[in-house]
């Protein structure tokens, strides 16, 4: 049962860590696994522990000590987003102009969610590919608008929705306008949108579908157990009927007021897990019960109750595939003409405060713009500072699989 929230509770929260620990030899015990979702249970039970190392401070005030263990930096981890997160927008910062910005969000309909979660580094892939080339076929086609050029932009994948329900969707940040083909001229946009929406949803649509088809006509995907017809030729060509026979999503938001926006939406979507640990609000009696956001309730705050095995499922149906980027760059922003591209768009914008990357900064100083705390400052007498005086080895007793009596899998780890 669904619960609207009143209040935030005082006590500490669990975490996935917590649940993980409790629960999840029952899940896997009940639930075939890859290799890439036990490292992922592994990464976040071990994050912040002794097993990992670190090293052990003390103040140079009042002579206190503490342990300071290593993190895990798995990206699925919700405690290692924040310091990588801080360093990202820092690069990003460095590279905004002077206009207002877009937000568009591309979302693949539910009826492609199974084939997706058995095909995703391909799939999500063409994700990408078939957002990326709706964008620049609408920038450069001259029959649409008076003038074709070359727009950039940034979209970063989200494979959830605020119930942990799989939800595949692309959020991109575009500038207001595009360079010009002969890069002379920015072109702004004098629209209240970049682009209209529903002739970007059926290019879209037809962009996907068709390196769809191709990945299936090359038997690059895999249609295994419940949706094994889809896999036959009858049955993909009745999925396309389907899928063509019905409007797709695409959602354009209004135009970002400037480059403090922009961060500030960029600091909530970029390095985001499914779930942050202070939404999990309690664990017992194998329940787990989390906050959300109810979309279609303005937005209202409630929890949901989910049994622990179903919650686990849920966390690990957003693992991504190794290597897979989920934060793409494309147009004048692609990393292989973004140096030259971006000095062409500064100068014709007339932009001459161009803000320098710090790429420089310490853990202490990043931390201290992201919480405004000095995480160097004695937590005991909150005068002195702490000071790394031993390491802390890795520890070499018994793991988290060890202790679930899975060694097998703790050695494949």
């Amino acid at each position: 049962m669904e619960k609207t929230i009143n209040s935030s509770r005082g006590e500490k929260s669990p975490e996935m860590a917590d649940i993980f620990c409790k629960y999840g030899k029952g899940y896997i015990e009940s639930h075939p696994m890859p290799l890439e979702h036990y490292k992922i249970m592994n990464a976040i039970v071990v994050c912040r522990t002794a097993s990992l190392g670190g090293h052990v401070e003390v103040c140079d005030s009042c002579g206190e000590t503490r342990n300071s263990y290593n993190s895990c930096r798995n990206r699925h981890c919700p405690k290692c987003q924040a310091l990588t997160k801080a360093r990202w927008l820092e690069a990003r910062q460095a590279e905004l102009l002077p206009v207002p910005y877009f937000h568009n969000v591309f979302t693949l309909p539910h009826e492609l969610n199974l084939i997706i979660l058995c095909n995703k580094r391909i799939l999500l892939d063409i994700l990408f590919k078939a957002v990326s080339a709706t964008l620049k076929e609408f920038a450069q086609n001259p029959t649409r608008y008076k003038e074709g050029g070359k727009i950039g932009f940034t979209a970063i994948l989200h494979t959830w929705d605020q119930k942990l329900r799989d939800h595949f969707h692309l959020h991109c940040v575009i500038p207001a306008g595009y360079l010009s083909n002969d890069g002379d001229r920015w072109i702004h946009s004098k629209k209240k949108f970049l682009f209209p929406v529903k002739a970007l949803s059926r290019v879209f649509r037809g962009k996907f579908m068709e390196m769809l088809e191709e990945a299936f006509q090359q038997n690059n995907l895999i249609f295994p157990g419940k949706i094994s017809a889809i896999g036959t030729n009858a049955g993909f060509r009745k999925l396309k009927k389907e899928l063509f026979s019905k409007e797709w999503v695409v959602y354009s938001k209004q135009p970002f007021g400037g480059p403090k926006q922009v961060l500030a939406y960029l600091s909530r979507y970029t390095h985001r897990v499914a779930i942050s640990n202070n939404r999990i609000l309690d664990m017992g009696n194998n329940t787990i019960t989390f906050s959300y956001r109810d979309r279609k309730n303005d937005n209202e705050k409630k929890s949901m109750p989910l049994k622990a095995n179903e919650f686990i499922r849920r966390f690990l149906l957003h693992a991504l595939p190794k290597k897979l980027m989920r934060i793409r760059h494309s147009g004048f922003l692609a990393n292989r003409c973004k140096k030259k591209d971006l000095l062409k768009c500064r100068k014709i914008l007339e932009q001459n405060n161009i803000p320098e990357k710090q790429s420089n900064k310490s853990v202490k100083e990043l931390m201290l713009e992201l919480t405004g705390q000095d995480i160097s400052t004695c937590p005991f007498c909150k005068k002195g500072k702490l000071q790394k005086m031993l390491k802390i080895p890795e520890q070499t007793g018994p793991g988290f699989f060890e202790r679930l009596n899975l060694t097998t899998m703790k050695d494949t780890l």
